[in-house]
């Protein structure tokens, strides 16, 4: 591919107009809402995941870094393994009534299972 068809990092080919600038877009984090706040949704799945099962945190507001932490505190309550992807906290198998008991204890009442 020749240097002159190549695009740069922000995928712009070419433009025709001498005075263009390109302006990203600054993504703003959100800030996140108080647990009571919160309108979280606790389901089973096992879509897509070779038959595994995953118990799926959905709905959380906030930023990436306090869903990491949810998620890290599910897992640790639950003793299994999980990951945060997409906006969702996955924890490893049927764990619903253990996430939705910790959820309600830890300040989040407007949980529910799905």
């Amino acid at each position: 591919m020749s240097k002159k068809n190549k695009t740069d990092r922000n995928g712009f080919v070419y433009s025709t107009d001498p005075g263009f600038q390109f302006e990203p877009e600054e993504k703003e984090e959100m800030e996140t809402l108080a647990p009571e706040k919160q309108v979280l949704r606790v389901k089973f799945d096992t879509k897509q995941r070779g038959g595994k099962a995953v118990t799926l945190v959905t709905g959380f507001i906030g930023t990436a870094e306090d869903l990491e932490l949810l998620g890290k505190q599910l897992k640790n309550h639950c003793g299994t393994g999980g990951a945060v992807k997409d906006g969702e906290a996955m924890v490893q198998g049927d764990q619903r009534d253990k996430v939705l008991q910790w959820l309600l204890k830890n300040g989040y009442p407007k949980t529910k299972k799905v």
